[in-house]
């Protein structure tokens, strides 16, 4: 067996209760790490993320709250730093979404809870992380294929994953003297709880070859550990499309 990609490092990841956060939750731990996780507020599904993660032999922490709350995450990232002894890679992949056909039935309080998860939050847990990092440490953010395609019913959502993609290549170019990368992952569509509450998209036949499917959450998972692992030594301010296909630019 060869060596764990991530052995004894601490990653703090967003939204990893469910979906895409808990598949790298839980091939982060198999590779070595130990895993805090900032949840919103399915507790349940966080403590099974954790059993699991303890299951493969690592540490995990969970915690409750806001990201868009700064005091929130200036006090989880001191436990974390506290508990870990350290972050070496932060995963910013909490995000909703709230769609509708037609501008004109955005709800206002919607597009805020958009852009507060989505971005503002990303932005402000990062801001606090920062000083924690080290040479060589990294940090992932979770964009969207709708950044580069857009989407005719989620305005608001394109809208955020597009500013993920503009944020992670300035905090790119900023985190080069500190020697820390920054990258992001594109998915196109997959099949998380979210997608399943949005769109009603029932769960998808595994036995479709994967490009004629939504890619299922593991799928996407490896493109977060290649760019957290030392394989992508060279890569920062880049963004990963594992969409199954879909030609964009980027």
């Amino acid at each position: 067996m060869g060596e764990l990609k991530l052995k004894n490092k601490s990653v703090l990841i967003t939204g990893a209760d469910s979906g895409i956060g808990k598949a790298v939750a839980l091939l982060f731990a198999k590779e070595g790490a130990n895993i805090a996780i900032i949840y919103h507020s399915n507790t349940e599904d966080a403590e099974k993320a954790k059993s699991a993660i303890e299951n493969l032999g690592r540490k995990s922490l969970i915690f409750k709250g806001d990201i868009n709350d700064y005091e929130f995450c200036k006090k989880t990232v001191e436990k974390v730093v506290s508990e870990f002894h350290g972050i070496d890679i932060l995963i910013n992949n909490a995000g909703v979404q709230f769609p509708s056909e037609n501008i004109e039935d955005l709800e206002e309080e919607n597009i805020r809870k958009t852009f507060d998860s989505n971005i503002i939050g990303m932005i402000l847990l990062t801001k606090v992380v920062f000083p924690y990092l080290k040479e060589g440490n990294s940090v992932i953010n979770t964009t969207s294929a709708v950044a580069y395609q857009g989407h005719p019913e989620l305005l608001d959502y394109s809208a955020t994953k597009g500013a993920i993609v503009s944020f992670t290549r300035s905090l790119a170019l900023q985190a080069k003297l500190k020697g820390i990368r920054v990258n992001a992952v594109a998915p196109g569509p997959v099949a998380t709880p979210l997608t399943e509450k949005t769109f009603g998209e029932e769960e998808e036949d595994e036995k479709k070859p994967p490009l004629e499917r939504n890619a299922s959450p593991e799928e996407i998972a490896t493109s977060f550990l290649f760019l957290a692992s030392d394989d992508a030594a060279q890569i920062t301010g880049q963004i990963l499309h594992p969409n199954g296909g879909l030609i964009v630019n980027g």
